[in-house]
């Protein structure tokens, strides 16, 4: 499918404006098609030609004015409109349409633990063709009239409120003007949870194999809506701009979320069958502030084009965070925000495919290069960004410029140079130049500590941007050597100019220095010399989450940037994870530690000689050792009746036991018992988890251990089970399992022989697929790898092919013979855009850890 060129849609705008589209959608022809009729109004500002885009299974009849046009004119996506006169004009197009298997277009899925079909619409950034056809570019906004026909038990959703005339025969209400990729549409038997809140319809929605779970948590979900959508009318002036708010939980969604306006569709992985920590609820909530932050930033006002995609994502991951600590119990989101989402942008920031927060237009020329933004660069660094902004113009002012920019271009489009007028216009900042600084140029600078003495500290600035942040002075406790006690906390302005900035203390230097304490702004920091040997000793003793999160970010860049041994983080964490009382900061750490730090940072035994640390051999069995007895820890600090925090605590321990586990030993009796000892009991995600375990690491015959999958998935039949039941049997230890595996994962053919897999159990056979215990069976699929990659991304389009680069990818092959193939891949195999893109950024994480590895083997 031919992307869309910037010059193309700049050409169409100038020449077409469209009012309105009639579409009806026929969702009965069956299990792989629909039938799709589009009617479209527009105008014509001048004689020309255009197109329109569509991607149908057949495109029976189209007219333009009454005119036939010839169905064989249709090249790939685009049927030619030509000899278009001055004035209005009707196309209608009757097409046969296919479901998608990839979470592209129309998804259809059927539930496997009770036969019921759902589909529903994910046409971001240019499906909407995949489903009806359109003049898809998001300055072309029009209004949008949908009529579903259904089988008559199903119920439709739709971006307004849906009413049913005849059974099976639903009308949506029609749009306010907005932007194709945004229409939505989810049909299926749902089950419904709706409330009213300020005037309008709520609803919350997901597959009725899910009830019991979303009924648990209902009124949690509603009363965050209810909370964040009054906050959003407090601070906006501009009202919310729709008739309904629904939330639709469905299945194999490729995003967290999607904004589509009156319906807004999550990954039902947010429906919790099993037992989840706070940090996890809180980052549900956080989903659903962010989605609704974009009923305004998008949907209300939308970029005129894809280089602007930040002022939607940003703002949104911004605003998300923001509110949700202001509106509801979740008051702490800024840690997890700094241990959850930052390091994805730093990670982004530094590698070959970085791009600004805004890029410039020709850096965006058309639609596949736009979807390789969405990253964490879009999301993390740029709400980071508006983060610092916030702190160096005032929230007021910023507040005011948002105001603004709604007023202006209410249901319209805008680009960066908009949104800059309006905050110029509420402060006297310069911000076209701050924007110059922080939008338009890519790395992350790094500020150092150096000169500290007795009387003052200089700061050296690395980098090219301002930054405001705040310095936290902390000395130790002289009655509890493991407590930090904060002396003083004060602003510093950085200049843009690399340099020194210098600070005086009024006594003398502190025993810790942290520079950005309270993460104010996106940059590396450092420590001096006495810093650091504080933060080994006394981390846990940091009075404030977010200040521990601050240092925890430091060490996790230190050891990517090769400034602090992965050994040193790993002894950090073994010291001062067992004394952490912030969920967010012990699943990031310990995410950190299991999965960079002993799957890539450190060799495998078999494979190289491990680092010696004091005569100890250093190695990922070792650090495996680690965190296991760092989990034990945890565990028996939470013995008895735990609730809370508590019990989050616990159960992080239980999943990063298991994850490291060397032997069965432990995780076995668990699985027999049904429960750890001392709790929790073993639910369906924990039972996966430990059988994954004892997958990979051979725990027994073969044949035993399948039949202990098959029997987990006959007690656990629906579709997390299926997923669950193919990662385990990928991590089987077995020639045969593998070259099944790999012939599921590799299989593109839809519609003959055995179906390709979909995009969930495409992610999870892959999973199970990499496993460092089994390096010596795995070697072979390297070299395989980079062939098979490429075609299936060509054949099964820009999911799959993202798939295929992230979790696909041989990542635990740290060598130099990966790089070498990945290489030849990109220069010779003619990657699509996606998987190219996913390629750069793998490789690039591995030129990283090598030379991690060669600085541990130096030392």
């Amino acid at each position: 499918m031919p992307a869309l060129q910037r010059d193309e849609a700049q050409t169409r705008a100038r020449l077409i404006d469209v009012h309105h589209y009639d579409i009806a959608l026929d969702l009965t022809r069956g299990a792989d098609r629909f039938g799709s009729h589009t009617v479209i109004q527009f105008t014509a500002r001048a004689a020309g030609d255009t197109f329109v885009e569509l991607k149908p299974a057949e495109l029976h009849s189209a007219t333009l004015d009454g005119r036939p046009l010839d169905p064989a004119a249709l090249d790939d996506n685009r049927l030619p409109l030509t000899g278009l006169t001055p004035g209005a004009h009707e196309l209608r197009l009757d097409a046969t349409m296919c479901y998608s298997r990839t979470g592209e277009g129309m998804h259809r899925f059927t539930d496997p633990a009770d036969g019921e079909s759902y589909v529903y619409t994910q046409l971001f950034l240019d499906d909407v063709q995949r489903v009806f056809a359109a003049f898809d570019q998001p300055d072309l906004k029009a209004v949008f009239a949908l009529t579903v026909t259904a089988p008559t038990d199903w119920t439709v959703l739709g971006n307004g409120i849906a009413t049913q005339g005849d059974p099976g025969h639903w009308t949506l209400a029609p749009t306010p003007l907005i932007s194709t990729y945004l229409v939505a549409v989810a049909a299926g038997r749902w089950h419904c949870v709706r409330t009213e809140h300020a005037g309008l319809p709520f609803g919350i929605h997901c597959r009725r194999s899910l009830a019991p779970h979303l009924d648990a948590d209902a009124e949690e979900i509603l009363d965050l809506t209810r909370r964040c959508f009054d906050r959003y009318h407090e601070i906006f002036e501009e009202p919310y701009p729709f008739d309904s708010y629904d939330q639709a939980f469905v299945p194999e969604f490729n995003a967290g979320a999607m904004e589509n306006p009156g319906l807004v569709t999550f990954r039902d992985e947010f429906v919790y069958r099993s037992a989840v920590t706070d940090t996890e609820r809180q980052t549900r909530g956080m989903v659903i502030a962010h989605e609704m932050a974009h009923m305004w930033f998008g949907d209300l006002v939308t970029l005129q084009w894809w280089d602007d995609i930040w002022l939607n994502e940003s703002f949104a991951e911004y605003m998300g965070y923001q509110v949700l600590s202001e509106a509801t119990r979740f008051t702490d989101t800024w840690t997890d925000f700094a241990v959850a989402r930052k390091g994805w942008g730093y990670d982004a920031d530094q590698r070959p495919s970085t791009h600004p927060v805004a890029p410039a237009p020709e850096d965006v020329p058309d639609t596949a290069s736009a979807l390789l933004n969405f990253d964490g660069i879009s999301y993390a660094k740029g709400a980071s960004a508006l983060r610092q902004l916030v702190a160096w113009m005032g929230e007021k002012d910023f507040l005011a410029g948002i105001n603004d920019h709604f007023a202006r271009h209410r249901f319209g489009n805008a680009a960066l140079a908009d949104f800059l007028d309006s905050l110029g216009r509420a402060t006297d900042r310069d911000v076209h130049a701050w924007a110059a600084r922080w939008l338009r140029t890519t790395g992350v600078d790094t500020l150092t500590p150096t000169g500290t003495d007795t009387w003052h500290v200089d700061v050296h600035h690395s980098g090219s941007r301002p930054h405001r942040i705040a310095v936290g002075a902390y000395d130790q406790d002289l009655t509890d050597p493991g407590r930090l006690v904060l002396r003083d906390r004060f602003e510093l302005d950085i200049p843009a100019e690399e340099g020194r900035t210098r600070h005086a203390f009024p006594k003398p230097a502190p025993d810790l220095l942290v520079l950005n304490d309270g993460d104010l702004t996106y940059a590396k920091v450092r420590f001096d010399p006495a810093s650091w040997q504080t933060v080994a000793r006394s981390l846990s003793g940091l009075p404030d989450p977010l200040t521990r999160a601050v240092v925890w970010n430091a060490a996790r860049d230190m050891v990517r940037d090769g400034a602090l041994a992965p050994t040193a983080y790993l002894d950090a964490a073994r010291t001062h994870l067992p004394h952490e009382t912030d969920l967010a900061i012990l699943q990031g750490v310990l995410a950190f530690a299991r999965t960079q730090i002993a799957d890539h940072y450190l060799p495998s035994p078999k494979l190289s000689t491990p680092v010696e640390q004091g005569g100890t051999p250093i190695d990922r069995h070792t650090a495996l050792a680690t965190l296991t007895a760092l989990s034990r820890d945890i565990l028996r600090r939470t013995e008895g009746p735990a609730h809370g925090t508590e019990a989050g605590l616990r159960l992080t321990a239980v999943r990063a036991f298991i994850d490291s586990a060397t032997t069965p030993e432990g995780i076995q009796d668990w699985l027999d018992d049904g429960s750890v000892p001392g709790g929790p009991h073993l639910d369906p995600e924990l039972r996966w988890r430990i059988l994954g375990r004892l997958a990979t690491l051979g725990a027994g015959p073969l044949d035993e251990l399948r039949a202990a999958i098959d029997a987990e998935l006959a007690r656990d039949p629906g579709a997390t089970g299926r997923e669950g039941a193919a990662r385990c049997h990928a991590a089987l230890p077995d020639p045969a399992a593998k070259q099944a595996a790999w012939d599921a994962l590799f299989t593109t053919d839809e519609t003959g022989g055995k179906p390709a897999l979909s995009n969930y159990l495409f992610i999870a056979t892959a999973t199970g697929f990499w496993a460092p215990e089994q390096h010596e069976l795995l070697r072979p699929y390297v070299a395989r790898y980079f062939t098979a990659a490429p075609a299936l991304a060509a054949a099964r389009g820009p999911a799959l092919a993202a798939a295929a680069g992230r979790q696909a990818f041989p990542a635990t092959f740290v060598e130099d013979e990966t790089l070498r193939l990945g290489e030849a891949c990109l220069a010779d195999g003619r990657p699509t855009p996606a998987l190219r893109r996913k390629l750069v950024d793998q490789l690039d994480d591995l030129r990283r850890a090598l030379k991690i590895r060669a600085a541990a083997d130096a030392r």
